[in-house]
């Protein structure tokens, strides 16, 4: 039988260690674990890993709609799509622009119910866990840049044409372009 600690802080810090240190996420205190599988999950992906093919299919399908989407409005001065090096195959587990006045744009797309997420608000070399490294704010300049201009759009392979229209259209209404 597993014991649970009585004591909040121990509770806490194991918390935290299996998510990679992170306390709150994406902001790590120390260096932790990604244990969060368990049997009844290894099970299911076990049966799911059968579709992974397909679904990335799927997902590239929805990555080239974006792509035909965000130029049809104009958008691709103001938000820069993932990029696919010659001789390399994306999976699009997230599909990632590079937006003009991304916090703007994620209250924006927030105030008119579509969900985007802000993955890595924190460079790594930033993180309190890696202080003792001595790395300073302006040491990676590209990655400082990016944490502060990414953004993740919808992306699942079932998202349907209608629905990505609706996350594009918000996008052009907020730089103002054409809906």
């Amino acid at each position: 039988m597993v014991s649970v600690p009585d004591r909040d802080d121990l509770a806490a810090r194991l918390k935290s260690l299996r998510v990679h240190g992170s306390g709150m996420t994406y902001y790590h205190e120390e260096l932790g674990l990604n244990s969060r599988l368990d049997a009844i999950q290894a099970a299911i992906l076990r049966v799911r890993l059968r579709h992974l093919e397909e679904w990335n299919e799927e997902r590239r399908i929805v990555a080239e709609r974006y792509m035909l989407l965000l130029g049809e409005k104009g958008l691709l001065e103001k938000v820069t799509p993932p990029a696919e090096q010659p001789g390399n195959r994306h999976v699009y587990h997230q599909y990632v622009v590079c937006a003009e006045n991304r916090d703007e744009l994620q209250n924006y797309l927030d105030g008119r119910g579509i969900v985007t997420r802000v993955y890595y608000p924190l460079p790594l070399h930033l993180q309190h866990c890696f202080a003792s490294l001595g790395y300073r704010e302006g040491d990676f300049p590209v990655s400082e840049k990016l944490s502060k201009n990414v953004l993740a759009l919808p992306m699942f392979p079932e998202l349907l044409p209608e629905e990505q229209e609706r996350v594009v259209d918000g996008i052009a209404e907020f730089y103002g372009g054409q809906k």
